[in-house]
């Protein structure tokens, strides 16, 4: 199917727009981590859950929950009614806001589709993308449900799953929007395999990260680039069976995450002189090295968060550098790609691009 620019551009803001959303997403996930707050809502309650505790009843009901988990009994006992609403509204803010993009996604989606501006290729795709907000929500609660016995937190590996899942249906939200675009620059289909590479890097990355920030383990060593004085951290290999202490080792779960991000910088400097080399004097060697410099200006910021012990600021710019980092790689790796998901006209003149770019 043929679609004029005009017929599309819609369809282009309304994923930048879930974008957005999703970017606004990740950071209040984040400061709900930060601030202790994912098991304070005990329930899932996927319908009811748009609706705040109303009166005091209410409010106490909420708390009441709270006071059965072992989070409340070990670690927050203290705590007072007011103390908890802090908590529970940045838990309620996450679960509402994932909610709102659900809708945000779905009610544009069936509007598109049945006024004819979605194409054969873009109907399964915004299909997918529906379904993965749906996986993300089931997954947020699969989380939560870790946390509610026998521990103080839940589970790192959840968490990592959650955040990544996160970063998975931002990077398809850009892919489709940027499909969406009349491309004129020259692909580089050789490279397209570097772009790809370099994106599923920067998502382990990520999820390297959920695990780090689920143990808190960028409390644990606060030098670089040594580790308290080591290179090499004692207790890396303190846990057995020996891959545990890949997933539940906070030593060695920091130390990962430092040299990957080291592969991550080294990969996107190598991809960028290659690109040099192969296509010189073209808009893909400045993309490949505004990359190579969005990688190190998030490193930076890493250093700067681990140095000062993990600020919820600091933390909070270091997320938003992984979504800045993320949805530049894959538009990059979209212009590199060797054809177009979308054919346009104008008037009675079809024009069907073969190039990628930004």
């Amino acid at each position: 199917m043929k679609l004029s620019e005009k017929s599309v551009k819609p369809v282009r803001l309304w994923l930048y727009g879930v974008v957005a959303l999703t970017t606004i997403m990740v950071l209040v996930g984040g400061a709900t981590r930060l601030t202790d707050s994912g098991l304070s809502i005990t329930e899932w309650e996927p319908l009811t859950g748009f609706i705040p505790p109303l009166g005091d009843a209410g409010w106490q009901a909420y708390f009441t929950l709270y006071q059965t988990t072992d989070e409340f009994k070990l670690q927050n006992s203290a705590m007072t009614l007011e103390q908890f609403k802090t908590i529970f509204w940045w838990e309620f803010g996450h679960r509402v806001l994932g909610r709102v993009i659900g809708i945000a996604v779905l009610i544009p989606m069936l509007w598109f589709w049945f006024t004819g501006r979605l194409n054969d290729w873009l109907k399964p795709a915004t299909l997918g993308l529906f379904a993965l907000v749906c996986l993300q929500g089931a997954i947020g609660w699969w989380m939560v449900k870790s946390g509610l016995v026998k521990r103080v937190d839940v589970s790192q590996i959840r968490l990592a799953v959650h955040l990544v899942t996160a970063f998975i249906f931002l990077a398809a939200l850009v892919w489709t929007a940027r499909s969406t675009v009349r491309h004129t620059n020259v692909p580089v289909p050789e490279m397209f395999w570097q772009g790809g590479a370099l994106t599923a890097l920067i998502l382990a990355q990520i999820f390297l990260g959920g695990l780090v920030a689920g143990l808190d383990a960028g409390m644990a060593y606060n030098t670089w680039p040594d580790m308290n004085g080591n290179w090499i951290p004692d207790g890396i290999a303190a846990m057995t069976p020996g891959w545990k202490n890949l997933t539940d080792n906070a030593t060695t779960v920091q130390f990962v995450h430092r040299i990957a991000a080291y592969v991550v910088l080294l990969a996107v400097l190598v991809h960028a002189m290659h690109l040099t080399r192969s296509v010189p004097a073209t808009p893909h060697v400045r993309r490949g090295w505004t990359l190579a410099l969005l990688v190190v200006a998030q490193a930076m910021i890493g250093i700067i968060t681990l140095v000062m012990q993990v600020p919820v600021f600091w933390a909070l710019v270091h997320q938003l550098g992984a979504v800045v980092v993320l949805v530049f790689a894959v538009t990059h790796w979209r212009a590199l790609r060797p054809r177009e998901e979308f054919s346009f006209h104008t008037g009675s003149s079809a024009l069907s691009p073969e190039h990628g770019s930004l």
